[in-house]
């Protein structure tokens, strides 16, 4: 299959290349002058200053009262045409700059036609500094300066022709080349240095829009990243569903030893495939920016308990001592994502205990009440394993990192872990810090603050779902493309005493609720023909016996805006695949309380 170039990608260049568009001579020259505006008001006043002393400050203060007059004038004039510049405006400019200029030109003749000593080598140096201001000011446009430039020529001829039979004509004469010769060599030296900065400008405008190619071209495969993952997601978890459904069922029936052994490493081996798939869209969403985060309420002691209890067999299983404390004002309820902290202290717990041989790991919890309603957190975890080398902190949060990274590391992993971490937590507003002595152990602490919803606890409520018991067999319409998956939850419902119609689409799925009323519909969200949310969407705007009817999104991808997408179709709530079957048989519990028991599941 070819590949094209694609072409969209010059627009930015063109657009960008655009601000380097070279202006007119006149445009130019405007533009030239206006940046050195009040420089003119010194000059002026520097050249009245040397003519009040040569003739005296009767015709030296009358120049100056002239070519200020001129020059507030022109200054107005370049002020009302600057707004047009690069439109055009006509003879404008040059004109108005040309008949100002006249008064400067007059120094020179005054000075000349003096009966002062220093007179004429004064208007020799007013010519040559006057064309030099004019060549300079007005470097881009060469045509411009010779013509407003024109009167120091008018007043060079007169002085020229003052000196016709006599002895100083021909030196004077003598003096243009040398002068013309000055200003070609600044002329040219000034064209050679413009068109160097139209190269460096045309240069730069090259590499700008080479760059914004680059990023769109980045933006495009990051795009494509994410949607990459999104349908990898959906299917490594569909086999997956298979894998650790088939293995649920088969823990439940009477396996011997070794038997128990085999279905439990499959188990272990299936949950390690799907935390190092969240881990990676973890990733992706963080560097997207793109993660979100559940604002709700957070049960310290809840949170405490099970954060704990998963670390404490973990410590037991390599025979460590496991201690947890909690010092000095923690709250009862605060509002945060319970999820997202735990997965942080999962992980710092997760590595302290996978790289401790022996000794003790320590979990400490430290409150400090910052008012009525804030609290700061400092969650502390310590180990008595190697530590870490000075050299390897830098590289400690680099995502796929592994300290030990040679062939025979003792220690598995993708090296996501602590990165993913640090960067939860600095979108919470906290830090992870590590202090480490080689040898002796470390200690990670997460700092947060969070809003406390309530600094003691209430009376715990019973609910009552949760005591509740599936009474009666119930029928369940199974929609599933995938035929393992379809064999597994039919397994499963049989051995609960539920009865299973199955739809291997979204049409069939309708036209199977058409004809009977269902308790609840499992609806899979990927299939051909039609897919769950089109099928759902219709199923709730179309009349029929299962219009109110509790439907379930099974949700291949963990992502929190395709379980949105399930809900906003008209779906009750949602299992992510592989389905733990022990959500799955709350969810037929909430079924049978009512629909509005399905949603509080959501």
């Amino acid at each position: 299959m070819g590949v094209t170039e694609p072409q969209p990608a010059t627009a930015p260049a063109a657009s960008t290349a655009a601000q380097y568009v070279p202006q007119s001579e006149a445009a130019q020259a405007l533009t030239a002058i206006l940046q050195t505006h009040y420089l003119r008001y010194g000059v002026i006043v520097s050249w009245a200053l040397a003519l009040i002393v040569t003739v005296g400050p009767q015709l030296g203060g009358a120049w100056l009262v002239l070519t200020l007059a001129a020059g507030a004038f022109r200054g107005w004039v370049e002020r009302r045409v600057a707004a047009r510049v690069g439109s055009g405006y006509g003879l404008v400019f040059p004109t108005v700059a040309t008949v100002t200029t006249c008064a400067w030109a007059l120094a020179p003749l005054i000075a000349w036609f003096s009966d002062a000593s220093f007179g004429r080598p004064l208007a020799m140096v007013y010519l040559v500094s006057g064309y030099m201001l004019v060549f300079t000011q007005l470097r881009s446009s060469p045509r411009q300066a010779a013509v407003i430039s024109s009167p120091y020529g008018v007043a060079a001829l007169i002085c020229l022709g003052s000196l016709w039979g006599t002895p100083d004509f021909w030196p004077f004469v003598a003096t243009v080349p040398f002068v013309a010769a000055c200003f070609f060599v600044h002329v040219v030296m000034t064209m050679v240095k413009e068109a160097r900065i139209r190269a460096f400008q045309d240069h730069q405008s090259h590499l700008i829009a080479e760059l914004e190619t680059a990023r769109d071209r980045a933006d495009a495969a990051n795009e494509a990243k994410s949607a990459f993952l999104g349908v990898i997601s959906h299917e490594l978890r569909t086999p997956m569903n298979g894998v650790l459904g088939a293995a649920q069922l088969l823990s439940a029936t009477h396996l011997n030893s070794t038997q128990q052994d085999y279905v439990s490493i499959v188990r272990n081996s299936g949950d390690s495939l799907l935390t190092l798939l969240n881990d990676i869209l973890d990733m992706t969403k963080i560097e997207a920016g793109r993660m979100e985060f559940d604002n709700a309420d957070v049960d310290f002691r809840d949170l405490h308990g099970r954060i704990s209890g998963v670390a404490s067999a973990q410590a037991q299983a390599k025979d460590l001592s496991y201690r947890a404390e909690l010092n000095g004002e923690i709250p009862a309820i605060a509002l945060g994502d319970a999820v997202r902290v735990g997965q942080i202290l999962q992980n710092l717990l997760s590595n302290a205990i996978k790289f401790t041989s022996d000794g003790e790991i320590l979990f400490r919890v430290d409150g400090r009440r910052l008012s009525d309603d804030r609290v700061a957190l400092v969650f502390a975890v310590t180990d008595t394993g190697p530590g870490i080398a000075t050299g390897d902190l830098q590289r400690l949060f680099e995502p796929f990192t592994q300290l030990d990274g040679s062939s025979t590391r003792r220690h598995g992993g993708t090296g996501l872990g602590l990165t993913i971490s640090r960067r939860l937590a600095e979108i919470m507003g906290g830090t992870i810090c590590v202090d480490t002595r080689l040898g002796e152990g470390s200690t990670f602490t997460f700092t947060v603050e969070a809003e406390v919803l309530s600094w003691a606890h209430e009376p715990p409520v019973e609910a009552a779902i949760e005591d509740a018991v599936c009474e009666r067999a119930l029928r369940v319409l199974v929609v599933e493309d995938h035929p393992v998956n379809r064999m597994i939850v039919e397994a499963w419902m049989s051995s609960a005493g539920h009865v299973t119609v199955l739809a291997e689409n979204g049409q069939m799925a309708l036209e199977a609720c058409a004809v009977e009323a269902f308790d609840l519909i499992l609806m899979d969200v990927n299939m051909p023909v039609m897919d769950g949310l089109t099928a759902t969407r219709a199923l709730r705007n179309q009349p029929g016996p299962n219009q109110a009817s509790p439907v379930v999104v099974l949700s291949a991808s963990a992502r929190s805006e395709d379980h949105e997408a399930g809900l906003a179709a008209g779906a009750d709530a949602y299992l992510n695949k592989p389905i733990d079957f022990r959500a799955l048989a709350e969810m037929l519990v909430r079924c049978a309380a009512g629909r509005e028991a399905v949603r509080q599941a959501a």
